[in-house]
């Protein structure tokens, strides 16, 4: 395997787990007290549609993290 194919596994792996992590994390969250649904769908897509979200963003702050800290090395040669 090549750098690139790794990398790109590692990227998947980090959206499938934080997405995960996030929407276990939301669940924990009674949000039909404050939001009034006609139906049980609409919350339950809302609240897929919230935990990728966060998941997204919680995984690309990790993945820049551990790249720019790949990065410091070039900075300390």
């Amino acid at each position: 395997m090549n750098l690139f194919g790794i990398q790109s596994l590692l990227t998947l792996i980090c959206y499938f787990f934080f997405t995960l992590i996030s929407f276990w994390a939301i669940q924990g969250v009674h949000l039909e007290r404050f939001l009034h649904y006609s139906t049980p769908n609409q919350y339950k897509v809302l609240i897929v549609l919230l935990s990728i979200g966060l998941g997204y963003l919680s995984s690309s702050f990790f993945l820049e993290l551990i790249n720019n800290i790949r990065n410091l090395g070039y900075l300390l040669k």
